[in-house]
């Protein structure tokens, strides 16, 4: 996939933007098109809803033998991270000591690059988890 396509046809990836739900006002992400609590009710009314981008570690693990893409980059510490809205996402700790890391650290989301793309060098970009200065 292109880069100008990636980034067109995945805009969460840059931007956080999960749906809320018109009905319940329950946050997903990633985006859902309806609500698997209030189901038929929520067709419709599933709106976009861009996270503030801050929320605190659930767990997290550091990956020591990646997949094939990943490969060189480890050690890395993966998190998965409940925002301030409710939802979880999960997401690579970075610039930060894994001896820091731990269940409730404060983090915030910043934009980072992913990884190439093989011989065409196409760089993804996306977001990442750094900790927070509340922390």
């Amino acid at each position: 996939m292109g880069v100008p396509r990636y980034w067109r046809e995945i805009p969460q990836r840059y931007n956080l933007i999960g749906k809320k739900c018109g009905v319940c006002g329950k946050i997903y992400f990633p985006p859902r098109s309806i609500c698997p609590q209030c189901r038929r009710k929520s067709i419709g009314k599933m709106e976009d809803y861009k996270l503030k981008g801050t929320g605190v570690v659930e767990s997290y693990t550091i990956i020591h033998t990646p997949p094939p893409e990943f490969e060189g980059k480890e050690p890395y510490a993966i998190a998965i991270v409940k925002m301030d809205e409710g939802c979880c996402v999960t997401g690579e700790i970075i610039d930060c000591d894994f001896s820091e890391i731990h269940i409730g650290m404060k983090v915030k989301a910043c934009f980072r690059r992913i990884q190439e793309d093989g011989e065409r060098g196409i760089i993804y970009y996306g977001y990442k988890f750094k900790k927070s200065e509340e922390d």
